[in-house]
């Protein structure tokens, strides 16, 4: 299954969609008040602090729920094991791609993220509610291990072995500024690909073949080991749907900067 549906696709879907709001902004507002302005119609608001990530800890700002909580929360948003799940946020898909990502990676085989998000889906004249729907709980069940992941000495193999793409901004990847996490810089031998760079300026996602040569010139190919990481693996996750929609497959390392810097012995680079 493609990873990306558009709005008149979606309007054609017929049958079972859990349809989940995933928007989300690092340092706020909360998402729910986007949510609670109008959302799409059906849509159920998943939190991505909450119900996407386990509490902060020894394994970054945003670790990988555990399975059973995700679980959880995906029945009370009324996924279910065969149905299609739509995920969505603002525009882009930075929030919406780590809903896509965990879902596969505990087992929904049958994920789309909406391209363009609830942008696309006004822009296209669609409507809009401020309705809670009361949705029937699903029945999904969550089984880790469904796409390839990375921990920290998994990271720096690739780095070294492979391409690891670090998907934050190029300021925060040479370490001139830091605004989240105490230690500044980079994964020794990470390579920049910033996630601005997988979309155009209405957050749609580019067509595959230019983002498999925006991606080939990093070295990043389907005959090479890829990863890829970030601040604490939300936006990396974006940077993996890309990968995806260009054919090249590649593994998230959840943790990402924020799990790597909390051992002091691990080496941090601040250059190109």
């Amino acid at each position: 299954m493609h990873p990306l549906i558009d709005v008149p696709s979606l309007v054609r879907t017929r049958g079972g969609v859990a349809l989940l709001d995933v928007r989300w902004r690092l340092g706020g507002p909360p998402g729910i008040e986007a949510y609670r302005r109008g959302h799409l119609p059906g849509a159920v608001f998943i939190d991505l602090d909450h119900d996407l990530a386990a509490p902060p800890g020894a394994g970054g700002r945003h670790p990988l729920p555990d399975a059973s909580a995700f679980q959880e929360a995906m029945r009370r948003a009324g996924v279910r094991q065969g149905d299609l799940v739509v995920v969505y946020d603002d525009a882009d898909a930075t929030a919406a791609a780590r809903a896509w990502w965990t879902l596969r990676y505990f087992g929904h085989d049958r994920v789309r993220v909406l391209d363009g998000g609830y942008h696309a889906w006004v822009d296209a004249g669609r409507p809009v509610t401020t309705e809670v729907p009361t949705v029937r709980e699903g029945d999904f069940t969550a089984a880790p291990g469904h796409l390839p992941l990375l921990d920290a000495d998994g990271a720096l193999a690739v780095a070294k072995d492979g391409v690891l793409l670090d998907a934050r901004a190029p300021e925060r990847y040479r370490g001139e500024i830091e605004p989240v996490d105490p230690v500044a810089g980079h994964i020794p031998g990470a390579v920049n690909a910033p996630t601005h760079g997988n979309v155009g300026v209405d957050g749609r996602f580019l067509p595959a073949g230019l983002l498999r040569e925006r991606f080939a010139g990093l070295g990043a190919t389907d005959a090479a080991e890829v990863g890829a990481y970030c601040g604490s693996g939300v936006t990396a996750a974006h940077e993996i749907l890309a990968l995806t929609i260009a054919g090249v497959p590649a593994a998230l390392y959840a943790g990402s900067w924020s799990d790597w810097i909390t051992d002091p012995a691990r080496p941090v680079e601040t250059s190109d």
